[in-house]
């Protein structure tokens, strides 16, 4: 990785952690290690906005969800996340998200949130990278109830970066203000059943249950999975630009587990799913699993 790429990481790094405080361009330098203005310059090189622009989405997402999950009131959201006036952060929320925040509070709809994605996310799995063993891999059994999930399908697409190419990665920003009660998205692979016809295997989308299914945004599906038991491997934290490798060291652990030393076989009837890939908790993907 480029020395230009460290210190725009370091930044977004700086400016998520720093989200309800001043962020300034020279807080900025100090983390890059470069100039002011170089740091801006290669700011908006690799990320395509400029700090200013690149803080105020992530803010107006970090307000949102707090509409969304608390009842705190639309002052206290605009001026915790360094809005200096409320009537400009009605503006600024309405314009990022087409809605007013008083409105959103009352009655949430799906937004496109910002997502700061890693500018290193787009690189694609190595040809020949070599995975060193994993020294350590959560396996836990778990009960998944019957439940709905809102998808969203692709093409043609086998994996998370065909799925990019053809759905947008802008999808996920979406998927996250329709999670509720501390759920994530989820991407799935499909048995054929849950497929239609000139669609993708892998899917990206939330589970939900009938009592948050607030509005199914147009161009999403729903389906409805039964219950069923999952085995859950859980990879070691890894370092956020590291995921490739981290993703890569699972599933080779995960093809060289059989399940019928613990009394399961795999269950092709239902989907695999994979969770974002979170440095700090590690990677983690479910297999549906079935009793022998």
């Amino acid at each position: 990785m480029s020395e230009h790429t460290k210190a725009v990481q370091r930044m977004q790094k700086y400016i998520e952690a720093s989200i309800d405080s001043p962020i300034t361009l020279s807080g900025l330098a100090e983390v890059s290690h470069f100039s002011p203005w170089y740091s801006a310059r290669l700011f908006k090189q690799y990320t395509g906005l400029s700090p200013a622009d690149y803080v105020r989405r992530l803010r107006l997402s970090h307000a949102a969800l707090m509409l969304r999950d608390s009842d705190k009131r639309i002052t206290d959201a605009a001026f915790e996340l360094g809005f200096g006036s409320v009537d400009g952060f009605q503006r600024a929320f309405y314009r990022e998200f087409g809605c007013n925040p008083k409105e959103y509070a009352m009655h949430p709809v799906p937004l496109y949130l910002f997502t700061p994605y890693g500018v290193d996310y787009k690189k694609d799995f190595k040809e020949n990278t070599f995975v060193e063993n994993v020294r350590n891999v959560f396996i836990q059994v778990i009960d998944k109830p019957q439940r709905a999930v809102i998808i969203k399908r692709g093409k043609d697409a086998q994996d998370y970066f065909a799925y990019c190419e053809e759905v947008g990665c802008d999808i996920w920003g979406l998927l996250t203000s329709m999670c509720a009660n501390n759920s994530e998205p989820v991407c799935m692979w499909l048995p054929e059943k849950y497929r239609t016809p000139g669609t993708s295997r892998y899917v990206q989308g939330v589970e939900v249950t009938d009592d948050n299914i607030s509005e199914i945004p147009e161009g999403f599906d729903k389906i409805v999975l039964p219950q069923s038991k999952y085995l859950m491997f859980q990879g070691e934290p890894f370092e956020e630009e590291d995921y490739c490798e981290a993703i890569c060291a699972l599933q080779a652990a995960v093809k060289k587990y059989n399940p019928e030393a613990i009394g399961y076989a795999y269950d092709t009837e239902n989907p695999r799913i994979q969770l974002e890939p979170i440095g700090a908790r590690g990677y983690i993907e479910l297999l549906p699993v079935r009793p022998l």
